[in-house]
């Protein structure tokens, strides 16, 4: 190996022309030997050549013809899943290439045997993922031969034998190389390739998807890469009036939208100040009072986020629904449109002190900036929540929180990150600080908001984007790259949501997404 080193000149990756055809048949030839006239012919080369120039490319060492990759585009969905190497390539003449497919197949890949184990074929792979994330198609796949499984088809079902070979207890040349290429076998294709007797015709169907896909819309939009979000850290103080409550609110959003933030996240209760007016009644009493507020302050944000182009998170609010006393805030969409959320776990003091019920809603929301999901303060505290709403595709994880003791706050910070971490997502947690005296079982706040990441080689080594003063009035602004989440789910040291052991656990709702 070192030898043969040493006497390359030079390795460049081509594209395939006609001119490279004799020494192409003479490879494949070579490489297909179990296979008797297993090349193309010269015809269908020339056609692939001037369907789909792009997708054929050749790797030269010294000016010779080292290995081949050949690929068209599909319309995937125009295909059984059981399909046939015949029927994918249109009985190969390739007339089933479509420049308007979604999916990238492979036709052909194949190395001269004595330029294997330069790691050639890695390179041919490598440009056929740059060539899909390029031309914007959903992934890469193709039937792969299963070449040593006839040493083991007497013992072994074609399923057995790709765990084995998964787990290391067999080794096959090819999917070994498919499988630490970062392609994931999908199913079995039976006669899948007429002739190839050492795969007894099996083969596997192998997939790899592009992370950064973007599905085609009419929409006059594109969904954004690096999302930056404002959380206002909010001081607790007494206001005459409703408006004047509104006029604070409507400053800090000018502020973070002046450093045109696609978020502004309010805390839990921002509102309770007015409570103060009703401190001669009972607090199950104050609250309910309070909670006749909730559907001017609601309009109010609706209109700031149109007018100052900004998505808001409103932190929470009391709200009464057929009679029962909810702690529930809304996202302001700046398209204009409204959704609810309810905080789900209740605390011992929000029951017993002021009735508090527990909502039963639990979804994720689109928004210009992708998925986001919405937990209020306690709810983070419960991992299950956040990994289901993982699992609908959540990127970025809002937590309006309020605490009035450092013990209180420890939680929610602590479990906040956790759920960053084991949910490969932004979480953004914003809080209320100050003091109400005049206001009863709201007397004192503690609060530091932050946002906070995975912890991996792509992401601030402590996982803390960025932090607020403590018990500190001021806002913070953050980016968050939606492009590292998916690289981190690909490619990360670890893998929090790959590798969950799903054949031992199961977590799924019991109560409907909706009402």
């Amino acid at each position: 190996m070192n030898s043969m080193i040493e006497n390359i000149e030079n390795v460049e990756l081509q594209f395939l022309t006609l001119d490279d055809y004799k020494e192409l048949k003479e490879v494949m030839i070579e490489a297909y030997s179990s296979m008797s006239d297993s090349y193309w012919k010269e015809a269908q080369i020339e056609s692939l050549i001037d369907k789909f120039p792009e997708g054929q490319v050749v790797i030269k060492i010294n000016n010779e013809l080292a290995g081949c990759a050949l690929s068209i585009i599909l319309d995937y969905k125009a295909f059984d899943e059981k399909h046939t190497y015949k029927e994918i390539t249109g009985a190969y003449s390739f007339d089933t290439h479509d420049d308007d497919g979604d999916v990238l197949y492979g036709i052909d890949v194949f190395i001269k045997s004595e330029y294997r184990g330069l790691r050639l074929g890695r390179r041919l792979y490598d440009y056929r993922k740059e060539l899909c994330e390029k031309l914007n198609l959903r992934g890469i796949a193709f039937g792969g031969r299963i070449p040593n499984y006839h040493k083991h088809s007497d013992t072994l079902s074609p399923k057995e034998y790709i765990e084995k070979v998964k787990r290391k207890e067999i080794h096959d040349p090819v999917l070994n190389f498919q499988i630490s290429n970062d392609f994931h076998p999908s199913k079995i294709l039976k006669g899948y390739l007429l002739g190839d007797e050492s795969s007894n015709e099996f083969a596997v169907l192998l997939e790899w998807n592009n992370i950064y896909y973007e599905r085609h819309t009419v929409k006059a939009a594109t969904k954004k890469k690096v999302v930056r979000l404002g959380l206002i850290q909010w001081q607790m103080r007494l206001y005459k009036n409703l408006q004047e409550l509104m006029q604070q609110a409507e400053y800090f959003v000018d502020a973070v939208s002046g450093y045109r933030s696609d978020f502004a996240l309010f805390p839990e209760f921002f509102n309770a100040p007015l409570m103060a007016d009703n401190n001669h009644l009972p607090e199950s009493e104050a609250i309910r009072e309070l909670a006749k507020h909730t559907p001017e302050i609601v309009q109010k944000f609706t209109e700031l986020a149109i007018s100052y182009n900004i998505n808001i998170i409103a932190g929470s609010m009391p709200e009464v629904k057929n009679n029962l006393l909810y702690n529930a805030g809304y996202l302001c969409k700046r398209d204009g449109t409204v959704e609810r959320y309810e905080k789900l776990h209740v605390t011992p003091d929000e029951a017993k002190v002021w009735g508090m019920q527990g909502g039963s809603e639990l979804k994720t929301f689109d928004t210009d900036c992708g998925k986001i999901g919405i937990l209020i303060c306690y709810d983070s505290e419960f991992p299950e929540l956040s990994r289901l709403l993982a699992e609908e595709g959540m990127d970025i994880l809002f937590i309006p929180f309020l605490t009035d003791t450092q013990n209180g706050y420890s939680r929610v910070r602590h479990c906040a990150q956790a759920r960053a971490i084991e949910n490969e997502c932004y979480v953004a947690i914003a809080g209320s600080v100050g003091n109400l005296p005049k206001v009863h079982n709201m007397d004192i706040q503690f609060a530091q908001s932050m946002v906070f990441t995975p912890c991996d080689f792509s992401f601030p080594a402590n996982g803390i984007k960025a932090e607020a003063t403590t018990n500190t009035e001021m806002i913070l602004i953050a980016d968050c790259d939606i492009d590292l989440l998916r690289e981190l789910n690909q490619f990360g040291a670890v893998r929090n949501l790959r590798d969950r052991r799903t054949d031992i656990f199961d977590l799924k709702k019991t109560v409907a997404s909706s009402k």
